[in-house]
């Protein structure tokens, strides 16, 4: 595999861009790669899209059209993100986007000890707040 460049591409200094392994790396028309920027192989980018600096996309993600993929955000490998998605910076993409939107994860900075607590008890917010909205009710 080789890489594809499509018209009116800009891509920043010091971003890596990786030739294909089994297919070609592709950029569509109109893409914008900001400096600093990691392009695994095989990775196919949609036209329009933008990415800014120091994010990265792993070995065979596939980005959509009109996409924006804000600093420091990162797509992991085989996955794929539909037309129209926005990733906020220093987000970790972990699995596939099927609807077009607006998508953020991360924490704030805290202490180690404070972030470990804290990360146990985050999937659990959403099963304790409708137990907390049932009980309010229940005592109405």
């Amino acid at each position: 595999g080789g890489v594809v460049i499509g018209n009116d591409c800009e891509i920043g200094a010091n971003t890596t861009i990786d030739r294909g392994a089994l297919e070609d790396t592709v950029l569509e028309d109109d893409v914008r790669l900001d400096n600093q920027i990691q392009i695994g192989h095989n990775v196919h980018i949609g036209a329009h899209t933008a990415m800014a600096g120091c994010s990265a996309a792993a070995g065979s993600a596939r980005i959509g059209k009109r996409c924006l993929i804000g600093g420091g955000a990162g797509i992991l490998g085989h996955l794929e993100l539909c037309d129209g998605v926005v990733i906020t910076a220093m987000t970790l993409v972990t699995h596939s986007i099927k609807t077009p939107g607006e998508y953020s994860s991360g924490t704030p900075l805290m202490d180690n000890r404070s972030w470990r607590k804290n990360a146990a008890r985050f999937r659990q917010l959403d099963r304790i707040a409708r137990r907390l909205a049932s009980d309010a009710k229940d005592h109405e």
